[in-house]
């Protein structure tokens, strides 16, 4: 049995630091670093949910070739169950490029293979193997889409919890998830995608409408903590200090601690809690991984 199953997107991260605003007509420019990492929010939350202990596994969709084989290696090596991988040859593996310049960063990606895991790929034989299905990255995993409302309810059917992070949408539209929403137990959106998706200006105020429609809100606010609201009660926790490398991966970390503590049962508050030491302790470190926490490490940060 496993703790959580993961239907998700795979690629790795690019990562290039220092001068990378391009310059064209064959400009050269120096970086002061380049890091090839584990990339995509599934891939990251299931390396950062393995590491707290907790059993995970990961169905999802990549090439045969350079970048998917790095991919699963590194997967695999963080502890994550691969075996429902379905590796492609001839195709080709999403690749992000980030662009790290402070404070900001931009984000170029190739989509590859990341819009094609379909909901049928998750059969109940494999939902009926784990306790909770997770899913990331609803606006780039465009076949999963339609019938993800289906594979909710399946998984309900057979026993699981769900939980969804939809992640940026690069086309801005932030289309409805009425359908959706009902049929997840947990959603982590940040404040962004709350705000864009309740149509609420104010962040507290949108987390209380999505919590309308869902059992559990965690809303990610970056520096300022998180907030989340459940059964109508609200709970607002600050962030944690650390020395700041980068945020790549942060929420995708946070929802690992976040859905630990959820799977354990453990208070709202305590939970917010958890989940903003695991996301403050990853950005110590490059990339989405390398920083994330054990369950003691991240535990050292929670009060009581």
């Amino acid at each position: 049995m496993f703790d959580i199953l993961v239907a998700g997107e795979i690629n790795p991260d690019l990562i290039l630091t220092g001068d990378v605003v391009p310059r064209f007509d064959q400009i050269e420019q120096r970086l002061d670093r380049a890091l090839l990492t584990i990339g995509s929010s599934s891939a990251i939350f299931a390396c950062g949910a393995a590491r707290l202990g907790l059993k995970t596994a990961f169905v999802g969709v990549c090439g045969d070739d350079v970048f998917g084989r790095f991919m699963l290696d590194a997967l695999k090596e963080r502890g994550v169950d691969i075996a429902n991988v379905d590796v492609r040859p001839g195709q080709v593996t999403g690749l992000s490029v980030i662009l790290v310049g402070a404070p900001d960063r931009a984000i170029l990606t190739l989509p590859g293979l990341i819009p094609e895991l379909r909901a049928a790929d998750v059969t109940d034989a494999l939902l009926r193997q784990a306790r909770h299905l997770h899913v990331a990255s609803y606006f780039l995993q465009t076949s999963l889409q339609p019938d993800l409302v289906g594979l909710f309810q399946r998984a309900h059917d057979l026993g699981l919890t769900t939980s969804l992070d939809t992640n940026y949408d690069p086309s801005e539209q932030w289309a409805s998830l009425e359908r959706v929403l009902p049929l997840a137990n947990v959603f982590l959106p940040n404040a962004r995608e709350a705000t864009s998706l309740s149509g609420e200006a104010d962040v507290e105020q949108a987390a209380r409408t999505l919590a309308a429609q869902v059992e559990t809100v965690a809303v990610k606010l970056g520096p300022e903590g998180a907030l989340g609201v459940r059964q109508g009660v609200l709970e607002r926790v600050p962030s944690i200090r650390v020395k700041f490398v980068d945020a790549i991966g942060a929420g995708d970390s946070f929802d690992a601690g976040f859905l630990f503590a959820y799977l354990n049962h453990w208070d709202l508050k305590r939970s917010l809690q958890l989940a903003c030491a695991c996301g403050g302790l990853s950005v110590q470190q490059a990339g989405g991984t390398d920083g994330q926490p054990t369950l003691q490490e991240a535990l050292r940060l929670v009060p009581g």
